[in-house]
Order: C-alpha cells, then structure tokens, then sequence
C-alpha cells in the first residue's frame, strides 16, 4: 500500500468511527475523546473543555509569527439512520451524521497529519473542533470561553460538503456566502366559542391564516428587490378540537437574509403585521424575534487565498471562485464575525450520483472520496497563508 492509499485509508477509518457513533451538540462526549486522541498521536498538545466540549490543539514550525485557525464541527443530529447494509451505520439509535461533521473532522484531521508530516510552512496553525453547530450555539460559546483570547488567529478556514455539486470540486465566493437565520415565534390569543356559533368568539385560526399570507408580502413590498429574503412559517399550533374554535394559536417559523439592515427589517415589518391584524380583529399577540445564525461573510484576502489553494489541489476547471450565495446558514458565520476568513463547499457527489442525497436527509453519507480532497486543500491553504521564508 503506498503512503497516499495508506493515508487515505486512515481517513477513511476516522470518518467511520465518528459516524458510528454520532453526538448531538454539547454532549460530543465521546466524539471529543475521538478526536483529542489522534491529534495526541500526532505529537500535539490539545486544549479541551473549550465552549463545552470543543478542542484546539496548535502546531508551531519555524519562527514564523502568522497564526491560522482550520475549524471543523463534530455535533450529529436527531435523525434516525435509514441505511441498509451500511457497514458504518449509526449504532446510536436516532442519531446520526445527517450533515457530514464526521467527514469535516476527518479532513482537518487529515490536515494535521499532513503538516505535521511535512512541516513545510512557517508559523503557527491551530486546529479548532468545535461543538453545537446545527442549533447555532457552539461558535459563541467557544468565543465566550475565550477562544481567540487564549488561541488567537490571524485569520479563520471552513468548509462544507455539498451535494448536487461534482464530488471533489470546490466553491466559494467573497462577501455573503450563506444567509443568516432568525427564528420567530407569535402567540395569538382570542376567544374560543363552539364551532356552531362562531360569532360568539375570536377566532385566532382565522387571524392566524390572514397574519401567514401577509407575512409574505414583506419580501415582495418592503425588502429592497436587489436584496434577498425569505420568510417561512413552518408550524401552526392551536388548542382546539373538531367542534370548538380555539383560544390559542401559536406560529412559527423563521427568516433568512444576509444584512442586519434586512433582519431589523424583517423583525420591524413581522410584528407591527402580526399586532396590526390581531388589534384590528380584537385578539392580542405576543411576539418573539431571535437571532441563530450569523450570515457567513467571506473575507476578500482569504477568498483569494482559499481560491489559489484550491486550484492547486483540484485543478482551476475544478473551482468556483463566484459560486452563487445559499440560503442555508452555518454557524461559521459567527468567526467570520470577530476574525477573518473564509468558508467553501467541497461537493460531495453529483445530481443522480449516491452523493447527490441531500444534507439532513436519513439515506445521507458524507464521501469518502473527497475525504483527501478536503485534507489537502486546508493543508494547502497553511502552506499558502504561511510560506516557508516568511518571518
């Protein structure tokens, strides 16, 4: 076996035992044993117990002064596996790596086999696992620990999988990659009354259905056209029955935009919308608005720099470097907001191919074979913002 298969393999080996045994955000216990034990394997030396169960461990080569930081989130989610004769299959019963954290673990570990092999940069680069990243909560509470205080960076590196894009292709973009999400909730209390005799209550489903439709026209009139936005109601809850109109209704959902201009916006335009109906049929409202997500905004230099790496590693046919902005939110975003940096997708399998099925979804598997792929390209991205000679 060459040392390219032999390293390949050990990848490979890593990304199944996370799979096996998936985690849901701040209990990635074991996940954390898992990971601390390869990078001590290594040679470093790993900092635990950072934002709960988050970990760095840093390599320093040369004298270099330069500090990079490659991130990777380990936290699975509440999903139960529907992968038949999958040798690797979760064997935590409604767990799972729906989102591929097990497949970014392994590269930047593979990152640190890489430049702890070869040494072949000058400075210091810190490898950063962190936890809770599906609920938006693992990036601040390893800020709130300190982080950057205790392991500062110059600059910060992310990546994520991507299916429906070409297997080992890489994309990204300067400015607004990924939107950010804000989650809301409205409670609408009217008068419940029999189903026979309507006009003895309040109806809150009525007021509920007419505050859904009118909570989409804030998009089409109020948001600038040039800009982008979405609002989604996702559940609708009442406390009635077959023949009684309800009290109580509780909506929720959430919005995704890119500016902070456009989430005041949003906020602002909800709930004078969402009061504005209730007063006018004599129900009242109680509104909540919350932050999630940071929007994920990519630095300039280091989209340079994540670019020039990926077309080393991959090819230029192989790179994107003007891939169109998603409405999915990473908690990535939240970094970018206190050090610089950069985010990419690594595609995980064309449309029609296995890789192709979508992140969250119970048949998902992270593949293998960009697994290198990924490895290569942080380790690239050291040698590039780090070069040998460089004081």
């Amino acid at each position: 076996m060459s040392n390219d298969q032999a390293f390949e393999q050990r990848l490979k080996q890593w990304r199944h035992t996370f799979h096996r045994y998936p985690e849901t955000g701040f209990e990635e216990f074991s996940t954390s044993d898992e990971v601390a034990s390869v990078l001590t394997e290594l040679g470093l030396e790993v900092h635990r117990g950072i934002g709960g169960t988050g970990l760095v461990a840093s390599l320093t080569v040369g004298e270099g002064t330069g500090v990079i930081g490659l991130r990777a989130d380990m936290d699975a989610l509440n999903i139960t596996e529907q992968a038949h004769g999958r040798a690797h299959a979760s064997c935590n019963h409604g767990k799972m790596h729906a989102c591929g954290h097990d497949g970014h673990m392994a590269m930047v570990l593979g990152a640190a086999e890489l430049l702890c092999r070869e040494r072949n940069f000058n400075g210091t680069v810190r490898f950063i696992f962190q936890p809770a990243e599906e609920h938006g909560q693992g990036a601040k509470a390893m800020m709130a620990d300190g982080l950057f205080e205790r392991f500062a960076v110059d600059a910060i590196y992310g990546a994520h999988n991507m299916p429906g894009m070409p297997a080992g292709h890489i994309a990204t973009r300067a400015g607004g990659i990924m939107a950010s999400e804000d989650n809301f909730v409205i409670q609408l209390h009217g008068r419940g009354t029999h189903a026979a005799r309507p006009h003895m209550g309040i109806d809150p489903l009525v007021i509920g259905a007419e505050i859904v439709l009118a909570l989409q026209t804030i998009v089409s009139r109020n948001v600038d056209p040039s800009l982008s936005a979405v609002v989604s109601c996702t559940e609708f809850i009442t406390d009635g029955i077959r023949n009684a109109i309800p009290t109580h209704v509780i909506i929720k959902g959430d919005t995704r935009s890119y500016s902070p201009d456009v989430q005041r916006l949003l906020e602002k335009r909800m709930r004078e919308i969402s009061e504005g109906i209730c007063h006018m049929h004599g129900a009242t409202c109680e509104f909540a608005y919350t932050h999630e997500f940071a929007p994920t905004v990519n630095w300039a230099k280091n989209t340079e720099i994540a670019i020039a790496a990926a077309r080393n590693v991959v090819g230029e046919q192989a790179v994107d470097g003007g891939v169109s902005p998603m409405m999915i939110s990473e908690d990535f975003g939240a970094f970018l907001q206190q050090v610089p940096g950069n985010f990419v997708f690594i595609g995980n399998g064309a449309q029609g191919l296995e890789g192709a099925i979508p992140l969250h979804n119970a048949g998902y598997d992270f593949n293998d074979e960009i697994l290198a792929t990924g490895a290569r390209y942080f380790a690239e991205v050291v040698r590039i913002s780090l070069p040998v000679g460089n004081a």
